[in-house]
C-alpha cells in the first residue's frame, strides 16, 4: 500500500520534537560513603561536568537508597535499576532541579500501586527515619516546616551567641589543660581539633537547643550516632537498628510528656506546644525532627569546622589574611562550604512526578535524579577559578552546600553562627595554629554520607 508523504513528514516532525538525546553514562560508581571515592571525587565531578550537565550514574549503597528501593525490581516499569539514576553535574541545572516542584522528595512517588503493595510493613519504630521532613513534599512538608521554623530565625540564633561562646571557650580551656597535663606548652601543644573541639561543640549546642537534659546527652547521642550504621537491607543489622530506635523512641515519648507537663525555654517544649491553624506535630513527627537536627545539626558543623581549619592552614596566605582581617570570617565560612561542603550529593534522590525536561534531556515520570551539590559548587561556569580556596571570593555565598528551595537546610543559620564564633575564637587565641601532620596524612571519613576529615591533629 502506498503511504502518504504528507503523513510521513508529519510523523518525522513529531519524532524530532519528542526525541531527546541520551544522557552520557558515568563510567564509575558514585559512593559518598566510600573514603576512596571521596578522595578523588572532585576530579571525577570535573570529568562528569565535561561530559554534560546530566549523566547516568550508578550509586553506592546508602541508607536513603535502601529505603527508597524497597519494593522495586531492577528495570521495573521500564525504568533504571534501583542503584542507577540521573546525576546533575552543573550549577545552573542543579538550581533548576532543586526549585522544580515536579521533582519529588517522597520515595513513594516512583512506585506504582502494585509496587506499593510489595512494600514490606514499616514498623512504627522506623517511620521517623523513612518519613522525615527531608522526604516529604508539600503540603505535609510545608506544615511541618512552618511549625519549627520560628526556632531558626535570626533573632533566635542571636540569642544563642553567649551560650555558644561559653561552650567554645570551655572546650578550648579543657584542651589547654589536657596539653599542660602532658607537659606541653604553647605553641607546641597538641590536640585533635575534630575530637576535642569540632565534634563536641555542635553536639552540646544542639542538645541545649532541643532541651536534652545534661545527664541524658551521652545516651541520646549514642542512639542517634549509631542509627546511620549498617546496611538497612541486612536483617540482623536492621534488627539492631530497630531496637535502638525502639529505645530512643520510648525515651523521647517520655521526654515529650515531661516537656508537655513542665515546659521550658527549649525547642522540644516549643514543638510539643506548637500549633499553627490548628495543626500540631505528632509524636512521630517530633521524633523525626529531633533525629534530623541531631544528624544534620551536628555532622554539618563538624565538617565545616574541620574542613575550614584544614583549608586555612594548607592554602598559602589564607590563615594570615583572616587573622589580619577578622571581617573575612564570614567569607571563610561560605568559601569552606563551597570548596569542601559536607554533602557531595543529595542523600534523598528526587523522583519525577511527570515527564520533565532538564538540560535538554527528558527525565521520564518515575525516574530518579540526584543533584551533585559538590560538583555544582566547583562549576567554572559559575565560580571563577573554582579549584582555588579564596576567603575573599565575592560570590562564595552562592554555593549550594545547604541546598536551595523548600528543602534548604533548616539549620543553616545555626551552622553559620557556630562557625563564626568558633573560627573567631581559634584565630584570636592561637596565632601559631598549624597542622601537626602532613596534609597528605589526613583522610576523608564519611559519616552518614557526609564529607569530613576523620581527624585534624594540630599544634597550638
Amino acid at each position: 500500500m502506498a503511504t502518504n508523504p504528507v503523513d510521513e513528514q508529519a510523523a518525522e516532525r513529531e519524532l524530532d520534537e519528542t526525541a531527546k538525546p541520551e544522557a552520557p553514562r558515568c563510567p564509575i560508581r558514585l559512593d559518598k560513603e566510600d573514603p576512596a571515592f571521596l578522595a578523588t571525587a572532585y576530579a571525577t565531578y570535573a570529568g562528569l561536568r565535561a561530559q554534560g550537565p546530566l549523566v547516568r550514574a550508578a550509586f553506592g549503597r546508602g541508607i536513603a537508597d535502601g529505603v527508597q528501593s524497597l519494593g522495586k525490581q531492577p528495570g521495573a516499569s521500564g525504568g533504571p535499576p534501583p542503584n542507577e539514576r540521573y546525576f546533575v553535574t552543573r550549577y545552573d541545572e542543579a538550581v533548576e532541579a532543586l526549585l522544580d516542584a515536579r521533582l519529588s522528595s517522597d520515595f513513594r512517588t516512583a512506585l506504582t500501586p502494585e509496587q506499593r503493595e510489595l512494600l514490606p510493613h514499616m514498623p512504627e519504630e522506623m517511620k521517623p527515619l523513612a518519613y522525615s521532613l527531608l522526604m516529604l513534599d508539600p503540603p505535609d512538608h510545608t506544615r511541618l516546616r512552618k511549625l519549627v521554623q520560628p526556632n531558626f530565625t535570626a533573632r533566635s540564633m542571636e540569642a544563642l551567641r553567649p551560650r555558644i561562646q561559653r561552650i567554645v571557650d570551655g572546650l578550648l580551656d579543657e584542651a589547654e589543660r589536657e596539653a599542660a597535663a602532658r607537659g606541653e606548652s604553647a605553641p607546641e601543644r597538641t590536640m585533635d581539633l575534630r575530637q576535642a573541639f569540632a565534634y563536641p561543640l555542635p553536639v552540646a549546642v544542639i542538645s541545649d537547643l532541643l532541651g536534652i537534659p545534661e545527664e541524658d546527652r551521652a545516651r541520646v547521642h549514642g542512639w542517634t550516632e549509631r542509627l546511620s550504621e549498617g546496611d538497612p537491607r541486612d536483617p540482623a543489622q536492621q534488627g539492631a537498628r530497630m531496637e535502638r530506635m525502639r529505645e530512643f523512641g520510648q525515651y523521647l515519648r517520655e521526654l515529650f510528656e515531661r516537656k508537655r507537663q513542665t515546659p521550658a525555654e527549649d525547642m522540644i517544649s516549643q514543638m510539643v506546644h506548637a500549633q499553627e491553624d490548628g495543626d500540631r506535630l505528632s509524636a512521630q513527627e517530633m521524633m523525626s525532627m529531633v533525629l534530623i537536627l541531631f544528624f544534620a545539626g551536628h555532622i554539618t558543623t563538624v565538617s565545616l569546622l574541620g574542613s575550614g581549619v584544614v583549608a586555612l592552614l594548607t592554602q598559602p596566605g589564607q590563615y594570615e589574611r583572616v587573622r589580619a582581617d577578622p571581617s573575612l570570617i564570614k567569607g571563610l565560612i561560605e568559601e569552606t562550604l563551597r570548596y569542601w561542603g559536607p554533602v557531595d550529593y543529595m542523600s534523598t534522590p528526587r523522583i519525577a512526578k511527570e515527564d520533565v525536561e532538564l538540560a535538554g534531556t527528558r527525565v521520564c515520570a518515575g525516574e530518579r535524579l540526584s543533584i551533585g551539590l559538590a560538583s555544582a559548587n566547583r562549576d567554572p561556569a559559575r565560580f571563577e577559578n573554582p579549584e582555588v580556596f579564596d576567603v575573599t571570593r565575592p560570590d562564595a555565598h552562592r554555593h549550594l552546600a545547604f541546598g536551595k528551595g523548600i528543602h534548604v537546610c533548616i539549620g543553616a543559620p545555626l551552622a553559620r553562627l557556630e562557625g563564626e564564633i568558633a573560627f573567631a575564637t581559634l584565630l584570636r587565641r592561637y596565632p601559631a595554629l598549624r597542622l601537626a601532620v602532613p596534609v597528605e596524612d589526613l583522610r576523608w571519613a564519611p559519616r552518614a554520607g557526609m564529607r569530613g576529615f576523620d581527624r585534624v591533629p594540630v599544634r597550638f
